[in-house]
């Protein structure tokens, strides 16, 4: 039997305010939405268990990092909510904020108006990948200055700073480097690998 609702696509709303999107985000906790430069509001499928637990593994070795570091800052994982200087608002899978920087973030509207200075975004079987490398860009033309995508099933990561190509990494048998961002922080991948 077909399913009843099937799209190609996600479908996109348009033209809510911050206010109303901050409050159709309070009002529906089992959506997962983000907002696009262009005001689109993007609805996203609830995250597949392997990615979910993907994402717990790196918000687990960020805190703890975080935890041991002489760094000040803070760690996310999907639920937070930024507003970029391009007015989107994005939740990466994980991000780090410094304490600099959060102290300076303005809240008005619900979300940190605030980029973080790392995020992770690890590639869903829902997800496609030219669009999550889009989106890659879009956060580092926002201010972020390192970015993992992490496509897990093809134990592949993407990383992405300002002002150079995507560097591309194969082979999860391996860690990945946050310096200087994160100076002394590596992202362990094998943790991350299927059995």
């Amino acid at each position: 039997m077909p399913a009843a609702y099937q799209f190609d696509e996600l479908p996109v709303l348009h033209g809510l305010s911050e206010e109303d999107f901050f409050r159709l985000c309070q009002d529906n906790p089992q959506l997962r939405l983000e907002r696009a430069a262009n005001q689109d509001i993007i609805i996203m499928p609830p995250a597949h268990p392997d990615a979910s637990e993907d994402g717990l593994e790196i918000a687990y070795q960020l805190k703890h990092w975080a935890r041991t570091s002489a760094q000040p800052g803070h760690t996310y994982e999907s639920s937070a909510g930024f507003r970029l200087p391009d007015g989107s608002v994005r939740a990466p899978d994980v991000a780090w904020l410094s304490s600099a920087r959060r102290a300076t973030a303005d809240q008005a509207a619900g979300f940190l108006a605030v980029c973080p200075e790392f995020v992770v975004e690890v590639l869903s079987p829902s997800d496609r990948l030219a669009t999550t490398q889009v989106k890659m860009e879009e956060y580092i033309a926002n201010g972020v200055q390192l970015g993992f995508l992490l496509d897990v099933a093809q134990e592949t990561a993407y990383i992405y700073r300002p002002g150079q190509v995507p560097e591309t990494v194969h082979s999860y048998e391996q860690e990945l480097s946050g310096e200087p961002v994160l100076p002394g922080f590596s992202l362990d991948l094998r943790p991350l690998r299927r059995r």
